[in-house]
């Protein structure tokens, strides 16, 4: 399978309200669009209390389907934008993808 074909997948999971800098410090560095999910963070970091009574903040979880040849400078963008590596920021990670269809981003795939 020739190296723009493959694909791999980033996830980024950031404090609600972060979603959009996640997606434009991935546009910024190659990609070219992503998914925004919400969900509930219970990490060490996230736990809040609130008269005693914990709370989890909400997440956006930002799916990023991206060349794999791409997916090591897309992730340091990110990281680097959103500053992951600090405690309580969030995480990012790749996951290689075997098959995908319906990506149809690039401009050279138009008619």
């Amino acid at each position: 399978m020739p190296q723009e074909t493959v694909k791999s997948l980033i996830v980024t999971i950031v404090r609600r309200g972060w979603g959009d800098r996640v997606i434009e410090a991935s546009l910024k560095a190659g990609a070219e669009g992503g998914t925004v999910l919400f969900g509930r963070g219970v990490g060490v970091h996230e736990q809040q209390k609130i008269i005693g009574i914990c709370i989890e903040p909400e997440k956006e979880i930002v799916f990023t389907v991206v060349p794999r040849d791409k997916a090591e400078s897309i992730l340091q963008g990110i990281s680097s934008t959103i500053g992951l590596n600090k405690p309580g920021q969030g995480i990012a990670f790749v996951v290689e993808l075997s098959k995908v269809t319906g990506v149809v981003h690039a401009l050279s795939n138009l008619p």
